[in-house]
């Protein structure tokens, strides 16, 4: 069976395994390396064999540790199924990199947050590279586009949930117990961070302490830490 050529490519280890344990996605074939093959994870795919050299074509990366799988487009959630959740949400106002946004969902997920919204422009979406950053996560993470940032803060709100936006000059250290569970943790772009419109879309701005010479955390670490601080119990606080 040829895959269809709207078939999008997930590549890497953990990215195919978790691809295939969370059963989102279509998976039209899968190539491996013949050594893989009869992994107990990789086994039911029904792998076809083929050459490090033809991977590394099918993918256009080297880092494809011997797996590649032909899957159907990445499901996209609605904003109304990502704010049903209980958790955190995080929405990126125009961060760009996409290994940043893999490492977003991956921190995501490992923190409990129930979804991710993204700008239609201005954003990677979720990619193969972006599949590879994450680990795999973004198979199991809600991941809404939205033509609006502000409209989706707007929806948001509407559904009772806190808007905190990070910023450097935000007016309180976000360790200060004022991000609640049931929050929309909103982070802007790598280089510019927040735009004027979204910032004044946003009820609080924390902001993030730096004790050294730069100014600024990498986009996921900041993730991190917020989401980290927002499911922190509240005994702890």
């Amino acid at each position: 069976m040829t895959p269809p050529p709207e078939a999008e490519i997930v590549y890497g280890r953990n990215p195919v395994r978790e691809l295939l344990a969370a059963g989102r996605r279509t998976v039209h074939e899968v190539w491996a390396l013949e050594q893989l093959r009869d992994e107990d994870w990789l086994r039911a795919a029904r792998p076809k064999p083929r050459q490090r050299a033809e991977l590394g074509r099918a993918c256009g990366s080297s880092d494809h540790q011997g797996v590649v799988a032909f899957v159907d487009p990445y499901p996209y959630a609605s904003t109304a199924e990502v704010l049903a959740g209980d958790g955190p949400v995080v929405c990126l106002d125009g961060a760009q990199d996409p290994r940043n946004l893999g490492a977003i969902c991956r921190v995501a997920d490992g923190a409990g947050a129930v979804g991710l919204v993204i700008g239609r422009r201005g954003s990677p979406g979720v990619t193969p590279t972006v599949c590879k950053a994450s680990a795999g996560a973004v198979e199991h993470m809600r991941v809404a586009q939205v033509d609006s940032i502000n409209g989706f803060l707007g929806e948001a709100r509407d559904r009772g949930r806190a808007i905190i936006g990070a910023d450097p000059g935000g007016s309180a250290d976000f360790r200060s117990g004022v991000i609640p569970r049931e929050v929309v943790l909103v982070l802007g772009s790598e280089g510019a961070g927040l735009r004027p419109k979204v910032t004044a879309a946003c009820d609080r701005l924390v902001r993030i302490p730096m004790g050294g010479r730069v100014a600024s955390l990498n986009i996921s670490v900041a993730a991190a830490l917020l989401l980290y601080e927002a499911g922190r119990p509240a005994s702890y606080r």
